[in-house]
């Protein structure tokens, strides 16, 4: 991170390295987590992903994001309400044209690896799964009265977290099933998964709002805590499910770190620290 100094008060706001911040804008960054964690089930799993699952949950992920930020954006110009978006929101806009073109061409090549690569009987389970975000899309991006603004945004970070989840878990758990395998040693991670996804999205929704209060410090701290014990616990039996769950449980600890640090830190910088702080396992897969 590089510090920067504001003229009006003095202090030192802490931004990140201009590759970083491209990275978030251009909507890189839950691609990215995407694939890590999914490569991380797989590791605790004890099963090799074929390379194009990795390539098709990034293409996919990564359309999504791109679709999700334009229609905000869009939704955003058209209302007047240009408070509500970010910097993310205006790049996207900006550049809507190379963007639409992208996340064109990445539609066409997932759906490409679908139909070439995907066995049917995977393909089938994951239509539920492309019919759950169909219906996510429609549900937060519908026009809705002002009244309810608060309880639809609270219903989309719950959504993104149990979508990105199940991304992200189903190709581990879909093989552990083809192989008459249990998975239950998985059911720890992906639950705490679920947890921190969700607790990402909350994270950043009050770092962005003014007016909603924080809890993050302390909600990240049980979080954090609980995935600790339960790793603790499994160690000996699960020793890769135990270090995935560690793994979770640093990236919780440094989500409260950040709301602590939030005050040092540009909201873009945060922002992007957000998602930057979940590819711990990264650390798992390295070894």
């Amino acid at each position: 991170m590089r510090s920067e100094i504001t003229p009006r008060f003095g202090a030192k706001i802490w931004n990140l390295p201009a590759s970083l911040r491209f990275w978030h804008l251009a909507s890189l960054d839950a691609p990215t987590v995407a694939v890590v964690w999914s490569l991380a089930f797989s590791w605790a799993a004890g099963i090799r992903l074929p390379a194009w699952v990795p390539a098709l949950l990034a293409l996919g992920t990564w359309t999504v994001y791109i679709g999700d930020r334009l229609l905000d954006a869009r939704a955003g110009f058209r209302s007047g309400s240009l408070h509500n978006l970010r910097e993310r929101h205006f790049f996207h806009w900006r550049h809507r044209r190379v963007f639409l073109a992208l996340a064109a061409a990445s539609a066409c090549a997932a759906a490409a690896i679908i139909t070439a690569l995907m066995p049917a009987a995977i393909r089938e389970r994951n239509s539920v799964l492309a019919v759950a975000a169909l219906a996510y899309f429609s549900r937060v991006h519908a026009p809705r009265p002002p009244s309810n603004r608060r309880r639809a945004l609270l219903s989309k970070e719950f959504f993104v977290g149990l979508l990105f989840t199940a991304g992200c878990a189903l190709p581990a758990l879909s093989r552990l099933h083809g192989l008459a395998a249990s998975p239950r040693p998985l059911l720890a991670d992906v639950t705490v998964f679920a947890a921190l996804a969700w607790l990402n999205c909350h994270a950043i929704d009050c770092w962005e709002s003014t007016s909603a209060p924080s809890c993050i410090r302390a909600t990240s701290g049980l979080l954090g805590l609980s995935a600790l014990l339960v790793s603790i616990l499994l160690a000996a039996a699960q020793p890769r499910p135990a270090a995935l769950l560690a793994a979770a449980a640093a990236s919780a600890f440094l989500i409260a770190l950040l709301d602590r640090l939030r005050p040092r830190l540009s909201p873009l910088a945060l922002r992007a620290a957000a998602d930057l702080v979940l590819l711990t396992p990264l650390l798992l897969l390295a070894r």
